[in-house]
């Protein structure tokens, strides 16, 4: 195997990992809140544990990497993914499960924003890097898709750890290939760390998931509920003027200038927002209203898995043909009309209700995922790739993070636990509509995206005193 080809591989099978540690909890959270005595708020933490801290650490990650090296870093990302997925399989209790899925998300923040820079660096020549990034893109949205079947398979054959205890193998097998086939890059003029706006980032988004989580069990206008929107505002509006002030920001808004770049973090952010977050209340409706199993469950979505597969790689094959703007604008469309689609589902309804939708659902991600990839290098300086693929990464895992909060909003306090089926299914009904609406938004934003794929549109270069160090 070529060293560019080890790359793809070695990149893509790290990528499925942590995908799938986002999607396969799903048909395991039932289980882990039965072992673990926890209810609805317990188990939207370790979802939102794993994505929050993965949202709020990918910027730093990005410029950490292009200055120390992308090679080392990623190697850095895997022992510490690994180790915190070992942890998470032996959680006696949901606080060291959640804490450890924190961790996770820490270790899959490093590995998220130097995949695509590694790629960028494996495959020079514009043909080759299409390809690659639309293996990329594929292996994103299918990994997401195949998620709840792999969860349940293993939660229904063996236990809910093994969710976790799988990646143990599969990291070391990723470092191995790293350390054979992957080449060392980095930014000749790379950017110094931004810890102030690290941190100031960090507590605005766990200030405001926390708020939304707290929100539908103790009233929105609780006073620590909404201690926690205040601090989320005070504190988004410290990072956005640390961001501006700073001489090497950690999220150079001038990045954001870029009409298209800056359209392709808002589609990412919708579609995350919508069906990825809204996956989780699906799936606790198939176990918790219908009655299926954690296998029969992830079962549910394997039509529209195979719809996803087939058009990713129609999607691929078309390559630089596909028009951007009306490529992800379309796939939001049909997501938005798979998610209304969905709501004919009801307390007395067989799992079938699903299946149309999703399958509508899963055919708009499997465009989706190919073309944005190529969206966010296409519009990005080739220094700043590691950077570029941050805060695309810092968007898609935002996105899940505040929409399952969000949409969790929607759904009765004590969740499907002791719920009257009926009051959980109109509460999903809801938690449905509100999500189609942020896709169609999505849809929205996506028509700024340039007409035609840009093979090298190049973002402002940040001005010349942010790089003369802190």
């Amino acid at each position: 195997m070529t060293a560019a080809r080890g790359t793809l591989a070695v990149v893509c099978i790290t990528t499925a990992m942590l995908m799938l540690d986002i999607a396969v909890v799903n048909t395991a959270l039932f289980a882990i809140a039965d072992d673990l005595d926890t209810g609805l708020t317990g188990i939207q933490w370790v979802v939102d544990a794993y994505t929050l801290a993965l949202a709020s650490a990918v910027l730093g990650a990005g410029s950490f990497a292009d200055r120390l090296g992308r090679r080392r870093v990623f190697l850095g990302g895997l022992v510490l993914f690994t180790a915190a997925s070992a942890a998470c399989a032996a959680a006696p209790d949901i606080v060291v499960l959640d804490t450890a899925r924190a961790v996770q998300g820490v270790g899959a923040a490093v590995l998220f924003a130097v995949s695509l820079a590694l790629l960028a660096h494996a495959f020079p020549d514009p043909g080759g890097r299409a390809r690659a990034l639309a293996a990329y893109g594929a292996t994103i949205g299918a990994s997401f898709a195949l998620g709840p079947l792999a969860g349940g398979m293993l939660t229904e054959w063996a236990h809910w750890r093994w969710i976790f205890l799988v990646n143990v193998p599969v990291g070391l097998a990723c470092l191995a290939g790293t350390r054979r086939w992957v080449a060392e890059s980095r930014d000749p003029r790379p950017r110094s760390a931004d810890w102030p706006g690290q941190l100031l980032l960090a507590a605005a988004m766990s200030a405001l998931v926390f708020g939304l989580l707290r929100a539908p069990g103790h009233g929105w206008s609780n006073g620590v509920t909404a201690a926690a929107f205040v601090v989320a505002g005070v504190c988004g509006a410290a990072f956005l003027v640390r961001e501006r002030r700073a001489r090497e920001p950690m999220l150079p808004l001038g990045m954001l200038a870029n009409r298209a770049f800056a359209a392709a973090q808002a589609a990412t952010f919708a579609i995350s927002a919508s069906l990825f977050a809204v996956f989780l209340y699906t799936t606790l409706y198939l176990q918790t209203v219908v009655g299926l199993s954690p296998l029969r469950a992830g079962l549910v979505y394997l039509p529209g898995t195979i719809a996803m597969f087939v058009v990713a790689g129609a999607t691929s094959s078309l390559g630089p043909r596909l028009r951007p703007r009306f490529a992800v604008a379309g796939s939001l469309v049909l997501i938005s009309l798979g998610l209304v689609l969905t709501v004919r589902a009801d307390a007395d309804d067989s799992w079938t209700s699903l299946v149309p939708g999703t399958v509508i659902a899963f055919v708009g991600a499997g465009v989706f995922n190919p073309v944005m990839s190529g969206i966010v290098l296409g519009e990005t300086r080739a220094e700043h790739f590691g950077l570029a693929a941050g805060i695309n990464d810092a968007f898609r895992q935002t996105g899940i993070a505040v929409g399952v909060a969000a949409l969790g909003a929607f759904l009765p306090a004590a969740g499907p636990f002791g719920t009257d089926p009926a009051a959980y299914v109109e509460g999903l009904h809801h938690a449905l509509l509100a999500a189609a609406v942020i896709a169609a938004a999505g849809a929205a934003a996506a028509l700024l995206l340039p007409n035609r794929p840009t093979a090298a549109s190049p973002l402002p270069a940040p001005p010349e005193r942010q790089r003369t160090g802190v």
